[in-house]
């Protein structure tokens, strides 16, 4: 007998993405049209994206209102505008596996984009926005070149890029840094010391693409946070997590960024060292998404289960060692914006409790998707959905009336500090949660 919804836990199955029947057009066809219908008849997540709106306006405006009544090539605005948040698996379908529906959407659009990819229906200027650590290595050997080109002020060229590449005019795009964090790491991890009582722990930052590229200061936070509390810190980026191949359905480029640098960090862990990430698309790649691309690599495996959040291992020091003495009050009460990415990791909402340590601190939280998806939010043929999934977070975040914004996804507190010019909000951009863990050391 079927049951209506489920309270189980929820599991996902590997993305099989080799089998001869995961591109075979018919099969496709008829998963979308059972997941649609399912979507149909339940309605709970039409307020996560514009995926589902689209979805269920095309049935509502059908022939018969239903989902037979749809042709295929209808299907794709509903793949396009889904950013693989994965919010409406994490916090709103009842019929996510083991519930014998067995629904996944954002695999299924993941799926369906795979497709698509194969017969190069994908943006190509997407595609080579997802080579992200070439494009890093330029960017930081023309830092002050491409940032004047990219300056949103910067009108004539910025209108000729929307022009000519199609990345939206109105989108603040993040700086290149002047050097890479690794590089910052080299020259300074001798210089940075604390008198503090040893607590037994090493860690290898894996720095990711962006703060190693963009915001070398969360990387910088973090180092700092971490020696203050006498742990011993290392630092890798062997490449990319693969997030924006995984956003373009390159899946065979995902599986060998995760080969590369798993056998890069899996030297540390052989060392007793954990492995501390970022941003949250890089600890949900290396936790959930790798396993699930490789479920039969044991290194994929024992690597995800020794991989910390830097919020997560804070955390982690202070229920268990405590943090050294020093923290203080800072200046203003904090927003903290609970990424999708970061929720996506299941493991509760560890950047609220890490900013709870500092004295006196005022903390409101905002659990809503930013909308800004990778390269989803830059190109203009899809800037203005991000914007409209954004707009509604971001005036939650103007109504909580804090100084400053916290998330674990940088690209998402840019977007949400551009939708509301007027905030009172103090940083242009969120700040990382470390960074404010840093600020309330005074480092």
């Amino acid at each position: 007998m079927s049951k209506e919804g489920s309270i189980e836990a929820p599991i996902r199955h590997p993305i099989d993405f080799e089998h001869p029947n995961f591109l075979n057009p018919d099969k496709l066809d008829a998963e979308m049209r059972r997941a649609f219908d399912i979507c149909h008849g339940c309605r709970r997540c039409f307020n996560l994206c514009d995926s589902f709106p689209k979805l269920f306006d095309m049935i509502d405006e059908s022939e018969n209102e239903d989902v037979d009544s749809l042709k295929s090539e209808q299907f794709e605005p509903v793949v396009d505008a889904c950013t693989l948040c994965d919010m409406c698996f994490m916090t709103k379908c009842p019929y996510v596996p083991p519930h014998e529906f067995d629904l996944d959407f954002p695999h299924l659009m993941l799926r369906y984009r795979t497709a698509q990819k194969k017969l190069g229906k994908l943006n190509k200027i997407q595609k080579e926005l997802a080579h992200v650590d070439r494009n890093g290595k330029i960017g930081i050997m023309f830092s002050r070149l491409i940032n004047w080109v990219s300056d949103i002020k910067n009108k004539f060229i910025r209108n000729l890029l929307e022009i000519i590449i199609g990345i939206d005019r109105r989108v603040r795009l993040p700086k290149y840094n002047s050097e890479t964090f690794s590089n910052f790491f080299k020259k300074n991890r001798d210089k940075i010391n604390f008198e503090t009582s040893q607590k037994n722990r090493k860690v290898v930052i894996y720095t990711t693409c962006f703060v190693n590229f963009n915001k070398k200061n969360t990387g910088v936070a973090a180092l700092k946070v971490l020696k203050k509390n006498g742990v011993e810190v290392q630092e890798a980026y062997p490449g990319c997590c693969g997030m924006p191949f995984l956003e373009q359905a390159d899946l065979p480029k995902v599986v060998e960024q995760a080969k590369k640098i798993s056998k890069d960090l899996l030297e540390w862990v052989n060392k007793g060292y954990k492995i501390i990430t970022l941003t949250a698309s890089c600890g949900l790649m290396l936790k959930f998404e790798w396993p699930l691309l490789l479920p039969n690599n044991d290194d994929i495996k024992r690597l995800s289960i020794n991989v910390m959040d830097i919020d997560e291992y804070i955390v982690d020091i202070s229920k268990n060692e405590g943090l050294v003495d020093g923290l203080e009050a800072i200046d203003g009460g904090v927003t903290v914006h609970h990424a999708c990415h970061a929720r996506a990791q299941n493991m509760g909402n560890k950047a609220r409790d890490m900013l709870k340590l500092i004295p006196d601190i005022k903390i409101d939280v905002v659990e809503r998707c930013a909308g800004h998806g990778g390269t989803f939010g830059v190109m203009k043929e899809t800037h203005h959905l991000a914007n409209k999934v954004g707009r509604p977070t971001a005036r939650q975040i103007k109504n909580k009336n804090n100084k400053y914004m916290a998330s674990d996804c940088p690209l998402a507190g840019k977007h949400l500090k551009q939708l509301e010019q007027d905030t009172n909000i103090s940083n242009d951009e969120a700040l990382h949660p470390i960074e404010l863990l840093a600020k309330s050391y005074r480092l």
